[in-house]
């Protein structure tokens, strides 16, 4: 059985072999992506070449291999640059050499295994779309801070997620790229003869094969499964190209090689996890993989599948249906007709497991939540929300809030400025030295904020330009943007994925007081940013509602659309919003990480008492809309109502309300609030800590 000793796992550095000695501490740090939150590490790969780093996307692994062998020459002889390159490695050693914290009843030779249709490490790795993502990314890299002993298991999406380019219109357009694995931080699992380790399931009636790529995440591996394997049919290659992919049959082929596919390569790896985390719906076939390898060996199947519940945990993210899918029982068995027979049962037996109550279909959270030992959402919201909705299940719901991962998502000068004022115990969350921000004084917690204000309107600056040059603009309109957007001004943000819930068109309901807030004398700016579903026209029609701006009077440079929203953009709009908005239709929202990203960066939330924001919002820390019962239409008009008075009465006034240093006296107060609360009670320390005590520890 294998081990998950970390020292035995460095990934092997093919860069090596291209770089000189003195260069190889790069490579080191390039293949694992604990680089990613440590700002020291992204500071050094952007000195060894400024304009390469930025062509590169901030992927170290493409800087290193496209760097030309002067430029690397002169690199090699920079003995300071080289020295904190080294100093670095020895500290990402340290932090490896670190043992495992065995609290969860987790240990190196039996781990945790997370497995997730996503992961949002970072933009340079792009197999993620949004949230759920983004919050497994996150989950990983506190892992690996907490020295839990865990691993995690996805797909290797080769075309990821989509890109999206607006036309003049507004309205959206996709296209993909196909990942080069040479240029990402990953390695191919091989076998004692150097040959790709494969593992085998059968999909279709016919065998499907998927070779195993593993990410260094610190101290945690992650396995992602490739179908993209010659051995296999054509289309069979392709199960695994698209995150998301609309084709329902590819889906649920996904799902089957995430789930069996993924315990089987731990098998193949040595790996016997403890505890099975299924992040939402899309892994719901891991108990039924665990119970087949359970009949192999001789139990029933009752017995089989009552011992796999007992290793399994469910985590679910939504309440939306297209978050809950359904698929036709017929649809099912094509694909997966061989399952019952090797878990020997029949069919009706194996379709009952994941019936919903009002019919015959087969839903992978039916299936997931009578599957696991437990079930959580992921707010206080959400978990009532969850158990009236599953509530004839009879199946147990409890809810672990979500958190950010501090490290990757506060910005530097802001850890630089809590650093120097708080204990260091403020990155594990602990509320004593969370509590030392309220002595910060008021003028060095402005300016850090204008510093990040600055730095989010340079990069919309920037962008902006590209993203209208590129859809062929006037060039008046092109250089509105960088004429008008103004780092002293009120910036608001509002970037998430788009869908008819999230309510992007209340920022445009009134389009009078809109303009308005725009472009009075204390005016604001607002940067928005978002992907559309491909399929989902409705809400590609809710991104070109936003162009009506575009042509109204004197607003072509206070608003701002960033084009292909990715997790770069994402950690530039939390850091430098003055207000977060979020809309959701309640009770649809189901956390909101979002929000808690720029809590933590000083920036306050202006939300619907949805999702997270109903525990974190106290009345001294942001701004609430409260819910309401009536219908849709009556529920749309009055949050849009309430929330141009809550920018007109309280947030412009109290935005602009200084002492004699231009010091916002009220609005820093605010902010403290809000970075006391989100850094005590809203990052992923407490989560991870919360998993730990309540879901993984629970049973044993």
């Amino acid at each position: 059985m294998a081990s998950l000793s970390p020292c035995s796992m460095h990934a092997e550095e093919p860069l090596r072999s291209r770089l000189s000695g003195p260069l190889q501490p790069l490579a080191t740090l390039a293949t694992n992506l604990w680089w990613s939150w440590h700002p020291e590490a992204a500071a050094i790969f952007q000195a060894v070449d400024p304009e390469r780093w930025e062509s590169a996307g901030h992927n170290p692994v493409k800087l290193l291999r496209d760097a030309g062998p002067l430029r690397l020459t002169q690199v090699a002889r920079d003995a300071a640059l080289l020295g904190r390159a080294e100093a670095l490695v020895h500290t990402l050693e340290a932090d490896l050499a670190r043992p495992f914290d065995t609290g969860s009843g987790a240990s190196a030779e039996r781990p945790i295994a997370f497995l997730c249709a996503e992961y949002g490490l970072h933009a340079s790795l792009p197999i993620y779309s949004g949230g759920l993502g983004v919050l497994a990314g996150d989950v990983l890299k506190q892992a690996s801070d907490s020295a839990l002993p865990m691993v995690g298991v996805g797909l290797f999406y080769r075309r990821g997620f989509f890109h999206q380019r607006l036309d003049r219109s507004g309205w959206q357009h996709e296209w993909w790229a196909t990942a080069d694995p040479e240029e990402l931080p990953v390695r191919l699992e091989v076998d004692a003869h150097g040959e790709p380790r494969l593992i085998e399931l059968t999909l279709r009636g016919h065998p499907v094969v998927a070779q195993i790529w593993h990410v260094q995440v610190g101290r945690v591996p992650l396995f992602l499964l490739d179908t993209d394997v010659p051995r296999n049919q054509p289309v069979d290659r392709w199960i695994t190209s698209t995150l998301y992919v609309g084709d329902r049959t590819f889906r649920v082929m996904q799902y089957a090689v995430l789930a069996m596919g993924g315990l089987r390569a731990l098998q193949a790896l040595g790996i016997s996890p403890s505890v099975v985390h299924l992040n939402e719906g899309h892994a719901a076939l891991a108990a039924l993989e665990l119970a087949r390898e359970a009949v192999r060996s001789g139990l029933p199947f009752d017995r089989a599948l009552a011992e796999a519940r007992q290793r399994v945990v469910f985590t679910t993210h939504t309440p939306i249906p297209a978050g809950n899918e359904h698929y036709g029982q017929d649809e099912i068995m094509a694909l997966l007709g061989d399952l019952p027979g090797e878990l020997g049962i029949d069919r009706g037996k194996f379709l009952a497991l994941a019936q919903p109550p009002d019919g015959p279909s087969f839903g992978v959270t039916e299936l997931a939540l009578r599957t696991s030992r437990s079930a959580n959402a992921v707010s206080a919201k959400h978990g009532e929300v969850s158990r009236a909705m599953w509530r004839s299940l009879d199946v147990q719901i409890t809810h672990v809030t979500n958190g950010v991962h501090a490290p990757t998502w506060i910005a530097p000068e802001l850890q630089a400025l809590l650093d120097r004022r708080l204990p260091p115990t403020w990155r594990s969350g602990d509320p004593r030295a969370w509590a030392a921000v309220e002595s910060i004084p008021d003028g060095e917690l402005w300016a850090v904020r204008g510093a990040l204000r600055r730095g989010l309107v340079e990069f919309v600056r920037r962008k902006t330009v590209r993203d209208r040059l590129a859809r062929g603009e006037t060039i008046p309109y092109v250089e509105a943007a960088a004429r008008t957007f103004d780092p002293d001004v009120l910036t608001l943000g509002f970037a998430r994925r788009v869908a008819a819930y999230k309510r992007l068109d209340l920022l445009i309901r009134d389009p009078g007081r809109a303009l308005a807030l725009l472009q009075g004398p204390r005016r604001l700016q607002l940067v928005i940013a978002g992907k559309a579903h491909p399929s989902d026209d409705g809400a590609k029609r809710l991104v070109q509602r936003i162009f009506e701006l575009k042509d109204a009077a004197g607003a072509t440079g206070y608003v701002a659309f960033l084009e292909d929203y990715d997790l770069e953009t994402a950690g530039q709009l939390v850091a430098g919003c003055d207000v977060w908005l979020n809309l959701p239709r309640a009770p649809l929202e189901a956390s909101g990480t979002s929000g808690m990203k720029a809590a933590l960066n000083g920036g306050l939330n202006l939300s619907v008492l949805d999702g997270w924001w109903p525990e974190a919002f106290d009345g001294t820390n942001g701004w609430g809309i409260p819910v309401g019962g009536q219908d849709e239409q009556a529920q749309d008009a009055r949050d849009a109502t309430t929330l141009y008075e809550i920018l007109e009465r309280e947030v412009v006034p109290s935005f602009h309300d200084r002492d004699a240093a231009g010091v916002p006296v009220g609005w820093v107060r605010r902010i403290k609030a809000s970075l006391r609360i989100a850094g005590a009670g809203f990052t992923t320390a407490r989560m991870m800590s919360e998993y730990v005590q309540r879901v993984y520890r629970a049973g044993k």
